[in-house]
């Protein structure tokens, strides 16, 4: 198996966020998984500027790195989501590349990968940002099989205490795990039938703006021109 992991803290891997998020990667690699984390810079990734053309020719006319990162994670098993709470959200790093997903979104492209998600913070908050990320995850297709994260006010930055190592070492196993045996909570599978049933009503209207999209769903998902 492998895995992506996006890494959308300013500090990169020296901070809180990368430091959790290796202890999750070294509980995958654990169970044999090869892994890569790519930290997302200010400039990595630029924020989108709704033009559609992603939605018309299915690639940005942006110069910067999200088609190679896009590519790499079509190529993957699975994707990691790392980010620190930044004012209750994800950073503006991360932010700027799910935002950038839009295309993958509308057609599910990242269907049939497993995933997770990390998150570090000064003083709390950490759950919903965990179910936003998660449910990222879930509309572009990938199961999430759950996430992890460490209130860094409370405990000391030198080190995390064993119960959250142990939280973050296991998760990453279970994103091996799951995927081998391709496993599904049905609350998942429930929401990605909705989302699905959602998105064809949308290329079925769009059809005439999104032709690449529209395409690709007749293509690969049996909609009927």
């Amino acid at each position: 198996m492998k895995i992506i992991s996006l890494l959308g803290s300013p500090r990169g891997l020296k901070g809180n966020t990368g430091r959790l998020l290796r202890i999750v990667l070294n509980g995958a690699e654990s169970q044999g998984a090869e892994t890569e984390i790519i930290p997302l810079k200010g400039d990595s990734v630029l924020p989108c500027r709704g033009c559609d053309v992603c939605h018309q020719k299915g690639v940005c006319v942006q110069k910067d790195d999200f088609e190679a990162i896009k590519n790499k994670i079509f190529k993957a098993d699975g994707l990691v989501l790392a980010s620190p709470n930044y004012i209750f959200g994800v950073s503006a790093q991360l932010k700027a590349f799910m935002d950038r997903c839009c295309g993958i979104i509308h057609c599910m492209r990242f269907e049939g990968k497993y995933g997770a998600s990390v998150i570090t913070s000064g003083g709390g908050d950490e759950a919903p940002i965990a179910e936003f990320m998660n449910h990222f995850l879930t509309i572009t297709g990938i199961v999430p099989v759950g996430a992890v994260w460490a209130t860094m006010g409370s405990i000391s930055e030198d080190d995390f205490p064993q119960e959250i190592r142990t939280r973050a070492f296991d998760l990453g196993k279970k994103i091996v795990t799951d995927w081998k045996n391709q496993e599904k909570p049905e609350s998942t599978a429930l929401e990605m039938d909705a989302f699905y049933r959602r998105m064809k009503r949308l290329m079925i209207f769009r059809k005439d703006q999104w032709p690449y999209e529209y395409d690709y769903w007749v293509r690969h998902r049996n909609l009927s021109n």
